[in-house]
């Protein structure tokens, strides 16, 4: 058995991708749900329930990894997207209440994708 092991270590089926990458494509499909989510609302409320609170999660984990000592980034940096977690809490009662649409949660997570790419995504 162990003539297969230099096989099995030596290929990846898949490339490694970054956590920047990852935490992208998190953002990008959360988001895209919530559009969805808001278009069809009025027949499948709970769509939207789902997607926000998914979104809630997602920025709950950015969160506490920002709250966490040690965290790389800025202090400043940290305080602003942990300021937007407590927006997006907000905020995502209003929509779940019906007193706000999801146009600034998409907007937010619009913004932190841009960062993300490192088109510029001001926070």
């Amino acid at each position: 058995m162990t003539y297969q092991a230099p096989i099995a270590y030596s290929q990846r089926a898949t490339p490694a991708r970054s956590l920047r990458a990852i935490e992208y494509d998190l953002f990008a499909q959360i988001t895209q749900r919530l559009r969805t989510a808001w278009t069809t609302r009025k027949r499948d409320f709970p769509g939207l329930v789902r997607a926000v609170a998914d979104n809630q999660r997602l920025w709950s984990t950015l969160a506490a990894d920002v709250a966490t000592p040690g965290n790389g980034l800025p202090d400043l940096l940290r305080a602003r997207l942990f300021y937007l977690h407590e927006f997006t809490t907000r905020h995502s009662r209003l929509v779940l209440d019906d007193k706000a649409g999801v146009d600034a949660l998409v907007e937010i997570n619009t913004a932190i994708m841009r960062g993300l790419r490192g088109d510029g995504g001001a926070i």
